[in-house]
């Protein structure tokens, strides 16, 4: 389904057989709505499931201007609106992470449980660089260039053997993200910074890393866990998509932390 959000035509997948709570998807810099595929096949029978594209990624249109991560909250929330959700369970990986936690601190009576995912609060200034080089590198020498690397900082090396399919769906998605809608989320995400408003965050809180994550260590994931009251943090034997490496593993963590079955 397309729908116009805040001017910008925006792909988004409804899930409701079951009928039940809102549970809201968000998915990574690089990846679109697709990546969510099982977790939405494990909650749809219990909970209405909401995936999107971000804007610039899968069918997502490209944003016409320059954006923050608080821009992309705002879309959630219009998004939400015309879809007649007062509020949701949000979960969000990665970039998707942050655009939570940014949703979050701006509608907290709109979100029911937090769940994060390799993620953090905000970029340390001495990382800065490498957000402009991503960006500057998607701009001249297009996503081919940057596939590779990403695909090795997002997966194991034996998550890639042994579930080839799984890499070249992903490996897609990523190859086929605009430069332009790729660099200008880098751009989005350099400048995000939420570190010291986590302490107000006052919603239950489930933060989830890789052991293997390089490009988002794990400690900065349990950081936001140890900066919101309350919050629970877990380790799983993945590296940056820990949800799609530890699919079962993740769901039965948000089954448990959601209260409900699957």
């Amino acid at each position: 389904m397309q729908v116009n959000i805040n001017g910008i035509e925006t792909r988004y997948v409804l899930s409701n057989e079951g009928g039940g709570p809102w549970l809201t998807f968000v998915h990574q810099l690089g990846g679109d709505l697709s990546v969510w595929d099982q977790m939405a096949g494990y909650f749809r029978e219990n909970y209405t499931v909401l995936r999107y594209d971000v804007r610039g990624h899968g069918d997502t249109a490209v944003s016409p201007e320059p954006f923050g991560v608080s821009d992309l909250s705002r879309d959630l929330a219009t998004l939400l609106d015309k879809l007649g959700a007062p509020s949701t369970h949000l979960v969000g990986m990665s970039m998707g992470g942050m655009i939570a936690q940014q949703f979050t601190l701006d509608h907290p009576d709109r979100v029911d449980s937090l769940t994060l995912a390799d993620t953090s609060a905000g970029t340390p200034s001495e990382a800065r660089a490498a957000w402009d080089q991503r960006a500057a590198a998607a701009r001249s020498d297009g996503m081919a260039a940057l596939v590779p690397a990403t695909l090795n900082r997002w997966l194991t090396p034996d998550f890639q053997t042994a579930h080839p399919e799984a890499v070249e769906q992903i490996r897609e998605v990523l190859s086929h993200t605009l430069p332009e809608g790729y660099a200008m989320a880098c751009t989005a995400l350099r400048d995000f910074d939420v570190s010291s408003k986590l302490g107000t965050i006052r919603r239950p809180t489930l933060t989830v890393a890789g052991r293997h994550d390089t490009g988002t260590p794990p400690a900065y994931t349990q950081a936001i866990a140890d900066a919101i009251e309350g919050a629970q943090f877990e380790l799983l034997d993945a590296a940056h998509l820990a949800p799609v490496e530890q699919s079962h593993r993740f769901a039965a963590l948000l089954e448990m932390f959601l209260g409900r079955p699957v």
